[in-house]
């Protein structure tokens, strides 16, 4: 497979080309004119050399020359070429001026083969280039005079030298254009596109790095000053800069979850285990001693269902994260209010328990039965880490509920992470605590109904605000 230009080799191949081109055409019209020039000069030459050598034409209103600027006999210079044609007889006659041993001029006859061909010369008193044999290119004029053919003719040879001197010129300058473009090109291109390379460098960098897993630092960027998007190579850099913060957001919520998947499995397991070991101890008592059984198996009964209700809060929110939905029907809210608050005044009498419902029932689409484990969850929270005495208000409201108490509040540690799974008021862990999960169901459960929930927290005054959907 062909390797692949590069883009500094196709734009100082581009340059080249342009210049190559350029400079082709112009030295091939300035060819073109030159020779068209000096073509007119030498017919003008020619024209002028028959006059000298027979008088001036028939349609020739001035005095013939007949002077001699010591060229050669009549003024004629080295090459002429001048013959007389008889058309009624066939005859010709004819000489060619040329420089002798001692440098002088001396006419020589024309050979029969030339005559021949100046024989079939127009007598248009036109110019016309011919091909003579033994003399070469020659532009010759015929004019008839008197039933006499008079011919006259230069050789073209200075003309060509000339215009071959002027080619070997523009070849020669042409050449040295699309050097100095070459190279000057290659600087230019190589310097406007180092920026693109340093972009380029920045990209192979982060490739470079494991991403695979764990913390990445992500911290190369390409720099400020490659970014000006009012540049191309800016517009570049500032996408790769952009791409590279999604990109760091995205790994860095992947260790995120990395870690609270981590934590999760741990968590799990320690609060599985605990009533699996209690579960196990009580076994191994009631065997040893078995006066014990009915307390054995009371405390196994009450971890039993500890555990059952730890995995089903994990299967639920299993469900909830694989997206799977959950029943949409009318929920009359504020009855579900009524009742939840009802439940927790029996529940727990040492907790004033307050509620304000709008005149109007307030009616959502949902689930009634999560909705329900929702507003109980948020009131056993309040219930489980607030001191007796506290009021706890629950207000209902077109768009949702809020649950307030004016109890000590979260710390200002826990407070972010009160929605993350496993998350205790008690730094211990311990049982009176529970698990950690009611308030990351609560989350997890309004944000399936395409709602959200909010937590304020400061000393005396924490406020749980759900938002849902009508």
């Amino acid at each position: 497979m062909r390797r692949p230009l590069t883009l500094t080799t196709r734009l100082v191949a581009l340059v080249v080309l342009l210049v190559a081109v350029t400079a082709a055409v112009i030295g091939t019209a300035t060819t073109l004119v030159m020779r068209g020039y000096f073509t007119d000069r030498l017919d003008d030459q020619v024209r002028s050399s028959l006059t000298r050598a027979y008088g001036p034409p028939m349609d020739f209103r001035g005095p013939g020359r007949d002077d001699d600027d010591g060229r050669g006999p009549g003024g004629q210079s080295i090459g002429t070429l001048t013959a007389l044609v008889d058309p009624d007889s066939g005859t010709s006659t004819g000489t060619v001026l040329e420089d002798d041993s001692t440098g002088e001029a001396k006419e020589k006859p024309l050979s029969a083969a030339v005559l021949d061909r100046i024989a079939d010369v127009p007598a248009d008193g036109k110019v016309h280039e011919v091909t003579l044999r033994g003399l070469g290119e020659y532009r010759v004029i015929a004019n008839d005079a008197y039933n006499v053919v008079s011919v006259a003719g230069l050789p073209t040879k200075e003309v060509d030298d000339a215009l071959a001197w002027l080619v070997t010129i523009v070849v020669v300058v042409s050449g040295a254009a699309v050097a100095i473009a070459g190279g000057a090109g290659t600087f230019v291109v190589r310097r406007q596109l180092a920026p693109l390379r340093e972009v380029s460098g920045t990209a192979h960098r982060v490739a470079e790095l494991p991403l695979a897993s764990g913390e990445i630092d992500l911290s190369e960027r390409v720099p400020a000053r490659l970014t000006d998007e009012r540049t191309e190579v800016g517009q570049v850099g500032a996408a790769l800069n952009a791409m590279l913060d999604h990109v760091e957001a995205s790994l860095d919520q992947r260790h995120r979850s990395e870690q609270q998947v981590r934590q999760f499995v741990a968590d799990a397991s320690h609060e599985l285990r605990t009533p699996l070991a209690t579960i196990a101890g009580y076994t191994e008592l009631a065997r040893n001693r078995p006066e014990t059984t009915p307390t054995a198996l009371a405390k196994v009964e009450t971890e039993s269902a500890r555990m059952t209700g730890l995995v089903e809060d994990l299967l639920l929110l299993a469900r909830l994260d694989s997206g799977r939905p959950l029943e949409r029907e009318p929920v009359d809210l504020s009855r579900l209010l009524l009742e939840a608050v009802n439940d927790a005044r029996v529940v727990d009498a040492d907790r004033q328990w307050r509620l304000s419902l709008p005149d109007a029932p307030v009616s959502v689409v949902g689930d009634a039965a999560r909705l329900h484990q929702v507003v109980t969850n948020l009131l056993a929270n309040a219930s489980k880490y607030t001191p007796a005495g506290t009021t706890i208000t629950v207000t209902g409201s077109a768009d949702g509920f809020t649950v307030h108490d004016d109890g000590p509040g979260f710390s200002p540690e826990l407070a972010p992470r009160a929605f993350e799974r496993f998350t205790r008021g008690d730094a211990a862990r311990t049982r009176a605590g529970g698990a950690g999960l009611g308030l990351s169901m609560v989350q997890a459960i309004v944000a399936a109904h395409g709602g959200s929930v909010e937590l304020t927290s400061n000393p005396g005054a924490t406020t749980f605000t759900v938002h849902l959907p009508r």
